[in-house]
């Protein structure tokens, strides 16, 4: 990839990226974040391949293995879009009916889309099921738009634009002040601000900063920096270039997952 030297390269790269991508092709994503990849998303998206090639459409639909969509006990996941049909618990053996009646004739598999335990009421499209239609997505926002191996994926959603800004627009502490505001606080559970933070390492005696990313996930059952990192690695390396020159930082590194961790990394990433 050509280094970029100004916004506007950056900016011209992003528009290139987007022309050469049609908002309404279709096009299918699977979840493949830990707990979908141990539930047979490999098995799931092997089976997507092989049937987009039996039923020449390769080339013709869209095929991205995601992070976690977030509705990890109904995985594996699969939205369609642009129409955002979610199909819920998906097996190898459901994808020849995706790809010949959602995909080719624009009709929805009733068997597979959420079904109120409650009231028996089907849901078809991913933001009007409960789980989602409730939340306001920031953090996992763009996981599923996104491989995570992808860098113009992560371009064509926006990404790069806060470090752009960042570091042509603002000063250090105005990217502190920035982040005070906001009231952006640590996703540890002690919640700690991470304006406060920023501002005392930057205030702190010694001209040697570091910046390192802790994603341990010590806590039993954690799972939200797993799910970031390997859904959306690359607005974390943006986040750490931010942090980085807001305290005056001259090195990054990132503090390895635990060899356990490691293990259930997705062979999409």
């Amino acid at each position: 990839m050509t280094r970029m030297n100004s916004p506007a390269e950056l900016e011209a790269f992003r528009e290139e990226i987007l022309s050469r991508r049609d908002p309404n092709k279709p096009c299918i994503t699977l979840c493949s974040g830990t707990a979908c990849h141990a539930t047979g998303s490999k098995e799931v998206a092997l089976a997507i391949e092989q049937e987009m090639e039996n039923q020449g459409l390769t080339g013709k639909v869209d095929f991205r293995k995601t992070g976690c969509h977030g509705f990890c006990e109904k995985g594996p996941i699969v939205v369609i879009d642009p129409e955002k049909i979610c199909y819920l618990q998906v097996t190898p053996d459901d994808v020849s009916e995706i790809i010949s009646s959602t995909i080719k004739e624009n009709k929805v598999v009733d068997r597979l889309v959420y079904t109120d335990p409650n009231t028996g009421k089907k849901t078809a499209h991913e933001p009007d099921i409960p789980f989602y239609k409730h939340q306001q997505r920031l953090v996992f926002g763009a996981n599923r738009r996104i491989a995570p191996q992808s860098l113009e994926d992560h371009l064509a959603d926006d990404g790069g634009k806060a470090l752009v800004k960042a570091l042509f627009e603002m000063k250090p502490e105005q990217v502190i002040s920035e982040v005070k505001d906001a009231k952006l606080r640590g996703r540890g559970g002690a919640g700690f601000p991470a304006g406060v933070k920023w501002e005392t390492t930057r205030n702190a005696p010694g001209d040697t900063k570091y910046v390192i990313v802790n994603a341990d996930e010590g806590d039993p059952g954690a799972y939200m920096d797993r799910s970031l990192l390997e859904g959306n690695p690359h607005s974390v390396l943006e986040g750490l270039i931010i942090g980085a020159y807001a305290i005056g930082a001259g090195d990054a590194g990132a503090a390895s997952w635990r060899a356990a961790d490691r293990r259930h990394v997705p062979q999409s990433v």
